[in-house]
Order: structure tokens, then sequence, then C-alpha cells
């Protein structure tokens, strides 16, 4: 290069004799805008991009499901969402919680979309509910909603006791149709006749405004449609290149949302029961005790978010009591059997809800109340007959034991018992080597008595 210094600027070689300082300096400070302008634009295409929280309902609707949708709601409002769209796949569930989740979707302050998927999906009875509550609501192909009919566990609801039961839900229903702009009169079928839609039958009624095969389409279908809130306001929504953030449940919410299920409800709640009892029966063994604590604290908990029975609860504590009690009395298997029948009836009773999934099935009933009856039956039996055994230790030990006399009883001397020699006083001449049998015990010394035997032995000779 003929001695000719060199200045790299981003892998590009500039001869500095070739170019003015001045220059040198000019392009760096383009570049260095340039990159600016480029990480400026990238950020604002970011920025750009609407955010769309989407949280679903795929179970059981419970208390827990009330918590999960509204902090869905609360995610969306703190990080200014343009919309909140609940993916719904639901048998039904609690007609209490059902009305909190409509209150949460009515005073939301986003937009709320309701959506019926999967394909093969439904939103059936407070799934219903829940889909006409949102502003806007819609389905995936083959999906189907309605069946809304409230329904008793047991048996059948009296007339005026079905009336007012449905005339309350109908009437619910009816409102959030109508206030929706929604078929009232059709969702009103769906509560006195259980009448079931698919997502065309749902469409051409007017009680749905979309149909999308995909989340993708259902967004570009709501991109610049114009929505009335609940209270009224006009807003379009603007969807342009959304980015969809799913709401993450907590761990405390997957948790109880995972333990919520009555069946296993009932299964850790047993278990815990029989540790604590083993715990009892086997004093200084721990474990039992502490895990089986921890399992009924859980399976209460669980339990506590379902509609409990009474009636129900008190046929499982009358099981426990004729496991007692069968250990107490010789019944061969009478109370046993009862109280096994009585666990049965009670876990079937035990959660008081129409839907069939919040109900603990008959196999599961079945599963932890033999098993349980056998087990508590087994470890009764052993306690109340370790209870009723004979004293091995102590004082109280020595009672009726054989000994020999070391020296001759006339009456006192010595007698050697349990490995000890003690002084005893007998009620009879005993021989030296002769058995005594101790009556009783006063203070260091023995009470004892010749053995008969001995003594026939003694007079025959």
């Amino acid at each position: 290069m003929g001695g000719k210094s060199l200045i790299r600027v981003h892998s590009c070689p500039f001869v500095a004799s070739s170019f003015p300082r001045w220059y040198i300096d000019s392009a760096l400070r383009l570049h260095a805008l340039t990159a600016a302008f480029a990480l400026l634009a990238g950020v604002g295409a970011a920025a750009g991009a609407t955010k769309v929280v989407a949280v679903d309902i795929d179970a059981i609707v419970h208390p827990i499901t009330v918590e999960i949708v509204a902090r869905a709601i609360e995610q969306a409002k703190q990080e200014n969402a343009a919309l909140l769209l609940v993916r719904i796949n639901t048998p039904g569930g609690l007609a209490e919680a059902m009305r909190e989740i409509i209150q949460e979707i009515v005073a939301s302050p986003v937009p709320v979309v309701t959506y019926v998927t999967p394909s093969g999906g439904r939103a059936a009875s407070a799934g219903f509910f829940i889909l006409e509550a949102a502003d806007v609501a819609a389905m995936a192909p083959a999906t189907n909603t309605g069946a809304s009919t409230p329904v008793a566990m047991f048996g059948e609801m009296d007339q005026a006791m079905a009336h007012k039961v449905q005339n309350d839900a109908a009437a619910l229903i009816r409102g959030v149709a109508t206030k929706r702009g929604r078929n009232a009169e059709l969702a009103e079928k769906t509560v006195y006749e259980a009448k079931s839609f698919t997502d065309k039958e749902a469409l051409d009624g007017h009680l749905i405004e979309i149909v999308a095969p995909s989340q993708a389409d259902l967004l570009r279908q709501l991109d610049g449609r114009e929505i009335t809130r609940f209270d009224g306001r006009k807003q379009t929504l603007h969807l342009a290149a959304p980015q969809v953030v799913d709401y993450s449940p907590s761990l405390r919410e997957r948790f109880i949302a995972a333990i919520a299920d009555p069946n296993l409800a009932l299964i850790l709640l047993i278990l815990g029961a029989l540790g604590v009892y083993v715990e009892f029966t086997h004093p200084g063994m721990i474990a039992p005790g502490v895990f089986g604590a921890i399992l009924m604290v859980v399976g209460l908990s669980a339990l506590s978010v379902l509609p409990i029975n009474w009636a129900g609860a008190a046929l499982m504590m009358l099981a426990l009591v004729l496991f007692v009690l069968e250990a107490k009395f010789a019944t061969h298997g009478v109370l046993t059997a009862a109280g096994a029948l009585a666990m049965v009836l009670g876990a079937l009773m035990l959660v008081e809800s129409p839907a069939p999934e919040l109900r603990i099935r008959l196999s599961t009933a079945l599963a932890v109340a033999l098993p349980f009856a056998l087990v508590t039956s087994f470890l009764l039996t052993l306690a109340v007959r370790a209870r009723m055994a004979k004293v091995q230790t102590g004082a109280a030990g020595m009672l009726g034991e054989i000994g020999v006399a070391y020296t001759a009883l006339a009456p006192s001397g010595k007698v050697f018992i349990h490995g000890e020699y003690w002084n005893a006083v007998s009620s009879a001449p005993v021989e030296a080597g002769a058995r005594v049998k101790v009556q009783s015990v006063d203070r260091l010394a023995l009470k004892v008595e010749p053995v008969l035997s001995d003594l026939g032995d003694q007079h025959g000779s």
C-alpha cells in the first residue's frame, strides 16, 4: 500500500490518503443514524402489534374457573389488550360459578369474545350461558351448544321447585341474550326444552355471530368489526397483526383445578383418614400421621369448592362408626358390610351437582370404600386385641406366671421367676423345686400358691 495507513470501519477498508478525515467522520455518523432508524422501525412494528389475551374454560365450571377468568380479564386490562378471547369446551358446571363468570365478563373493561373450540367441543349447560354473555359469540365447525335445563342430582324436583329454578335460569339467559342483541326466545328453549344447537343452527338462529374454523380466522373476521358493549357503548375492534398471549394459571390455580375432581378429592380424603388412623393406633410412626393429615387437608380443600350434600357426609361418618363397632362386637362382618354400604352411598351423595362430571362415580366409591372397610376393620381388630391381651411387663405382667421354688416355702422363701430370684410367701407349704403360681405382688415380695398338679404328684408319691 506504499506506506499508506488503513482505517477499518465495519470491515470496510478506507485509504486515509484517498479520503479526507471529514468524509470518514460523516460516513460513520450516517451509518449510526441508519442503524438507529432501523431499530426504531423495529420497535414501532412491535408496538403496532395488537395484543389478545386468551384463556381456556376446558373443564367443569367451578369456583376456580371464576378465579382464572377474573385474573385473565385483569391481565388483559393491565396489558392494554384489545381483546380477551375465552375458548370454551365444557359440559357445564355449577350455577353459582357460572353466574360469577357472567358478572366478570359483563363488567370487563376489555371486549370479550367467547369461542367454542375445537371441532367436536361443546358449550353445554353453564357453558351456553357463558357463551352468550360475551360481546361476540363464536363457534368452530362441528361444535354444539345449549342443553341448559337445570336438573336435580337425585330424583326429580317437585313441580313448583322445577318451575322456580327454570324460570330463574330462563330470566338470566333472556336478559343476557336481549342485551347482546341475540335471539332471546330461542335461547330460552335451551332452558325450558333442553334444546341444543350445532354451530350452523346457532348462527342461523342468531345465537352467535361468527363461525370460524380456526382462531386465526376468527381474529381476521373480528378485525374492523363494530361491537356494542354491555353498557351500550359502540367500539370497533382493531386486530391487525394480532399477538395472542395465553393466560397462564398460577401454580395454585393449576393445583386446585387438578384436585377439584371430586373422585380424586374423595381418594385423597380417605387415604388421609387411613394414615391418621394408623398413626393413632401405632403412635410414634410419625410418617403416616403427617402425610395422612396433609392428604386430608388437600382433600377437604378440594371438596370445599364443590357443593356438599350433608346427608352424604353423615353417611360417611356413620360408616366410620360402624367400622369401629365391628371391632368391639363380634358381628361376623355384618357391621363391616353395613359400613361399606354406608360409605358407598355417602360417596355417591357427597357432591350435590346435576353435572355428571362433578359427581363421584360408582366405580370410584366402590374402589375406595371396600378396601378402606377391610383395612380399617383389620387395624381396629388388632388394636382391640392388643388392648385386651394380658400385660407382659411390670407387676401386672407377673400375675399368673409359673415359677420354681428355689427354697422350701413354709410359708416364706425364695422362688425363681422370669430369670429372677424373688422373696415369696406361699398359701400352702411348698418343697424346693416345686412349681408355684403368682397370685399377687406386694412391693418386692410375691404371694404364690403351689401348682395343683405338683401337689397331686407329691400326695401320690
